[in-house]
Parts: C-alpha cells; sequence; structure tokens
C-alpha cells in the first residue's frame, strides 16, 4: 500500500506554492458539485444545470467586488495562472511588439516571452534601484516606438518585494502601454482596487492567497483590452452553436469548453471567506507574521535575507541565503526531515530574480506564509534554523 503523506502534523511555510489549509467549505462545495450537480452550463436549462450557471455567475460577480471591476462578463475562468498569462502574452502580442517586464519575473511570463522571440517580439526588463524599487526613469529610457506591453509581477515570488500598482498604473497610462499584472502571490493577500488602479488585465490563481482550488485561475480584462486580445483557445461555448465562427461577447469568447465547474464552486466559497474586509485584515495579520520572522532571522549568523526591509512593500515571502555556513539544500532538507518545517529551495521558477539577487545558481531557502501561520510557528521554524546552522 502506498505510504500517504499529510501536512497536518507539520509546519507548513510553503503558502507561496499553493495554500494550506484550504479557506473553509471549499472541499464541501467540490464535493457538493460533484455528487449533486455535475451539469454542464450554457448547454441545457434543467434544474442542476440552472444551479451550476448561477454558481458561475455569483463567483463572477464575488471576484468583482473582491478587485474593484466593474463588469462580471470581463471575469474570464481559466484552467490556472500559467493559461491566464500565456492567454494574455499570446493572445495580444504580435511580430515586432516590444514588451517591459520587471527583472523578477516568473517563468509564467518569461518563458511565453522568450518563446515569442522567434516570432519577432521582443523584451527588456526594467531595473530595479533603490530599496527594491523599479526604476521608472530607466524603464522611460527604455521606451521604443513598438513597446505595446507592460506586464509585471505585483509581488515576487522570491523577495516579497511588492511592486506598487498606482506607479505602474500611471506610467502605463502615460505612455499608452497597456498593463497586465501578475497577481499570483498578492491576491488574497493584498488590497487590490481596479477602480483606483486600473489595469488592462489581472491574472489571479485560486489555489493561493484565495485558499482555493488547484486547476482553476480568473484573468480580469478590462474592455478595451478585452477587444484587441485574440483568443488563445477557440471551440464550443454552448452559445451561437448555429455558427463555427467564435462568439465576439464576453465571455464566451474566451471560455471555450467545459470549465472546471468543481473548482469554480470551491473557489466560490474561498471567495465567501473574504468578503467585509478579510484581505486587509489578513494582511495585518501577515505582516506581524513577517516581522517577527525577519526579527528572528536577524538574530541567526550565517544567513543572508532577500528583499527590502520595508513591510509596506512585502507580503509574507522571506528568502534566504546560508552558502556562507551550508548549502540551502542541505539546510532545507534538515528543515523538513528533522523538524517536519516544509519550506521550498532552489531558483522557484525565476531564475533572473536570483541572478538579480545575485543568489544565482544556488538558489535560496524560501518561507513563505500566511495569516493561518500562527506566531508560535515562526518561533519554531527559527529555531530549528538555530540549530541546523549552529
Amino acid at each position: 500500500m502506498t505510504k500517504i503523506f499529510s501536512c497536518a502534523n507539520m509546519i507548513y511555510l510553503d503558502q507561496a506554492a499553493t495554500s494550506h489549509p484550504k479557506a473553509e467549505g471549499v472541499g464541501e462545495a467540490m464535493f457538493f458539485y460533484i455528487n449533486n450537480v455535475c451539469a454542464n452550463v450554457n448547454r441545457s436549462t434543467y434544474a442542476p444545470a440552472t444551479d451550476a450557471a448561477i454558481h458561475v455567475l455569483e463567483t463572477r460577480e464575488l471576484l468583482c467586488e473582491l478587485f474593484g471591476l466593474e463588469d462580471p462578463t470581463h471575469v474570464i475562468f481559466t484552467p490556472g495562472q500559467t493559461v491566464s498569462l500565456n492567454m494574455v502574452i499570446k493572445g495580444f502580442l504580435k511580430p515586432g511588439d516590444h514588451v517591459l517586464v520587471s527583472p523578477l519575473e516568473h517563468n509564467g511570463v518569461m518563458r511565453p516571452l522568450t518563446q515569442l522571440l522567434e516570432h519577432g517580439v521582443s523584451f527588456d526588463r526594467i531595473p530595479l534601484c533603490g530599496d527594491d524599487e523599479l526604476d521608472y526613469s530607466a524603464a522611460e529610457r527604455l521606451i521604443r516606438p513598438n513597446t505595446k506591453f507592460m506586464i509585471l509581477t505585483h509581488a515576487s515570488n522570491i523577495s516579497g518585494v511588492v511592486f506598487p500598482l498606482d506607479k505602474a498604473s500611471e506610467f502605463s497610462r502615460a505612455h499608452n502601454i497597456a498593463l497586465a499584472i501578475d497577481a499570483a502571490q498578492t491576491a488574497g493577500h493584498h488590497p487590490i482596487d481596479l477602480k483606483k488602479t486600473p489595469v488592462d488585465a489581472l491574472c489571479i490563481p485560486s489555489h493561493k492567497g484565495l485558499r482555493g482550488p488547484g486547476g482553476i485561475g480568473a484573468l480580469l480584462l478590462s474592455p478595451s483590452f478585452a477587444s484587441k486580445l485574440d483568443p488563445l483557445i477557440t471551440g464550443g461555448t454552448g452559445s451561437d452553436s448555429h455558427t463555427e465562427i467564435q462568439p465576439t461577447y464576453m465571455p464566451d469568447r474566451f471560455e471555450s469548453g467545459t470549465p472546471n465547474l468543481a473548482g469554480i464552486y470551491g473557489l466560490y466559497a474561498a471567495l465567501v471567506q473574504l468578503k467585509n474586509g478579510k484581505v486587509a485584515s489578513r494582511r495585518a495579520r501577515e505582516t506581524v507574521l513577517l516581522q517577527q520572522f525577519i526579527s528572528g532571522l536577524d538574530q541567526i549568523d550565517g544567513i543572508r535575507q532577500l528583499g527590502t526591509r520595508d513591510l509596506s512593500r512585502r507580503v509574507g515571502v522571506i528568502s534566504i541565503d546560508c552558502t556562507a555556513k551550508m548549502d540551502n539544500a542541505e539546510v532545507a532538507d534538515a528543515l523538513s526531515s528533522k523538524y517536519s518545517v516544509l519550506t521550498r529551495c532552489g531558483l522557484h521558477c525565476a531564475p533572473n530574480a536570483h541572478k538579480t539577487y545575485g543568489t544565482f545558481p544556488q538558489g535560496t531557502v524560501r518561507f513563505s506564509f500566511n495569516s493561518s501561520n500562527t506566531a508560535d510557528e515562526i518561533d519554531f521554524a527559527l529555531d530549528a534554523l538555530r540549530k541546523i546552522l549552529k
């Protein structure tokens, strides 16, 4: 019999990879759909199909409420963050277009862009300056006549540094450049209001800060950007079945095939937990844990911490380099095998971020947490580090 491992009796500090535990009711909602509804949407009008359609619409509306988007038809469900990013990048860019990115992007952004180099698309990385800030003066100098797009991580999955959306939005609007935001590390952790800071595309996963299931994500589009975006995938939508031409109206234009309805039911349950200002309260809790962890790391010799010390510009992601005393992989293994503290070691699918911070090729040990973690868990992890590095 295969041995089953559980995170239940371990200290889970890998929330940047996926959240644990999931929000209350997520599993039950998915179970309910699979066992009691199990009907498709946009194809039939019987009661279970109607129930599913209403649930899908209400999930779109909850996402609009949470992120400040006005039109729920411009909330597109996707199989996850990677697909959302590919839909935006490959659906918008044309041969000859030029793109600006940060130096801390995940491979979810960089691999599609690198693939498009063969098709005449080019990109430049905006350098950092000061205390882990984007150098917008340098970005001005990188703009070309064919610069059409800027895509930025909202927060680095390596250092946790947050790039303020207001600055990115102001810059892109001033230069007539479309702006897409990878909110993988901020959705559910950091308030985002598209009414105050408009962007053209916001890509959000379910399974990280929102604490929903995997295999489902959302892409929030501005109307003007949606009209310029070509669908990456076309096919059956259950609508306009009399024609072989893809519908042009939203959201059908970008939602071909059967959606992950069990995932949408689970995401709905997770979003319900975030109503009434819960993101702000989660962020306040995570900031306290972040301060506790950073202060504790300061008391341990042989550790280099990455990222700004300004907690207003960070999420609960901390990477450390221990190679002055011990190989990082050995540290992560000891944390797991001896102390049941779960982290992630390596390059975290963001090689240029590590080159930027001088931690390539050795990578780092990454600790990431959310408001479900406790002060006792942080103290235990710090004590384990002290013992391993003594």
